[in-house]
């Protein structure tokens, strides 16, 4: 796992801790998906709590896991995020590291900071014996497209992510057939 308080100095001369999340990281990390949800246009979707999140994070159930940065040795600021979880591929006959969200606050952008979170996660997925780790973009982003392309991501573009949300989720489960609904609630 990633070192506690492993010092990452970035291209612009600030210094940023990225550490695995620790349960008292929950209040910090649920601010940054707010500010993740408001860079995506999202914010009518994201209903999540800070309970929901230490659950998954830190429950009896665990489900994904956290890194957090924190700007400078001496701050305690969180600067970003990434949560992230295990799948399997059927086809490589291993789990893959999915990265659900990584978000840098605005201030802390173009300074390495997302570059340093993908190398760890990266890490974590070879130490892991990962097949793979991967992720998803929204097609309007292209500075993160053209980021991702730059470190050697392929974008798959044969490939949809299919979604059932909401009120469709259970009428699917009961056999019913998911009715049309607003595309935006299929986002989150």
């Amino acid at each position: 796992m990633i070192a506690q308080h492993e010092t990452i100095h970035s291209s612009n001369g600030r210094s940023f801790r990225i550490a695995s999340a620790v349960p008292a990281d929950v209040p910090e990390l649920h601010a940054l998906i707010a500010g993740l949800a408001d860079y995506e246009r999202l914010t009518d979707i994201c209903v999540a709590t800070q309970h929901d999140l230490e659950q998954a994070l830190f429950g009896e159930v665990r489900c994904a896991e956290a890194l957090i940065a924190r700007v400078d040795a001496n701050h305690q600021e969180a600067a970003g995020f990434a949560l992230f979880f295990h799948t399997y591929s059927t086809f490589l006959g291993r789990r893959s590291l999915w990265l659900e969200d990584l978000f840098v606050r605005p201030e802390y952008r173009r300074g390495g900071l997302g570059r340093q979170f993908l190398h760890a996660l990266a890490a974590l997925a070879v130490e892991r014996k990962c097949g793979r780790f991967e992720w998803a973009v929204l097609d309007w982003n292209t500075p993160a497209i053209q980021f991702y392309e730059s470190l050697g991501a392929s974008l798959l573009p044969d490939w949809r992510i299919a979604r059932v949300t909401g009120d469709a989720l259970p009428r699917l489960a009961a056999g019913g057939r998911p009715s049309t609904t607003n595309p935006r609630n299929q986002n989150a």
